[in-house]
């Protein structure tokens, strides 16, 4: 089809006056896109750093429910912050995947405890947790503390057990992690970010 000067400025003032026609309510409804509820209007946006790795990258969090006594939050939405300096919006699969395991039915949200024969979980206080993780710390280390080796050289070594750390921790409290576990003579220790 040819389009002279003429015609283009025919198809011009039709469409603006459809349009025209149209923002004066002469239009039929449903022709009108009908106003909507946005999926973020009535949430709390809630910016945080993802905990997941030491990047600390920035996230949005979006949850809805007024968090009064009778009303539980419920995070529904994640996304990546734009304007963190460290990410930029940007997030990687695990910071994406947050959404799921935050709320995913099998999370874990308290201690829990599997008696020794027995095939069910327990809860526990944090109190009692504690507890029971330093007794089996003390009762290891004592059982198999090595203090000096075949040449009769100081090492004092623990070698039957390990620490993981959180990723997540500030400098200050990654170097006091190390400096604890190594005060015990633990010799394996890693770190979540780099499994």
């Amino acid at each position: 089809m040819q389009v002279t000067r003429r015609k283009f400025f025919k198809i011009c003032a039709g469409g603006m006056a459809g349009t025209s026609a149209a923002v004066l309510g002469l239009a039929p409804t449903a022709a009108l896109a009908a106003p909507r509820e946005y999926k973020l209007l009535h949430t709390t946006e809630v910016r945080q750093t993802c905990t997941y790795c030491a990047v600390g990258c920035g996230m949005l969090m979006y949850s809805i429910g007024s968090g009064a006594k009778n009303v539980k939050r419920k995070l529904f939405h994640i996304e990546g912050d734009p304007d963190h300096p460290v990410s930029r919006g940007a997030l990687c699969p695990k910071g994406a995947g947050a959404l799921d395991y935050v709320n995913s039915p099998r999370r874990v949200q308290y201690p829990e405890v599997r008696e020794p024969g027995s095939k069910e979980w327990k809860r526990i206080s944090w109190h009692e947790a504690v507890e029971r993780i330093a007794k089996h710390i003390k009762a290891d280390r004592d059982a198999n503390f090595i203090e000096k080796n075949e040449a009769g050289t100081t090492v004092n070594r623990w070698m039957t057990a390990g620490f993981l750390a959180g990723s997540a921790c500030s400098n200050e409290t990654g170097l006091i992690t190390q400096k604890w576990v190594r005060s015990l003579g633990m010799i394996y220790t890693d770190n979540q970010a780099t499994i």
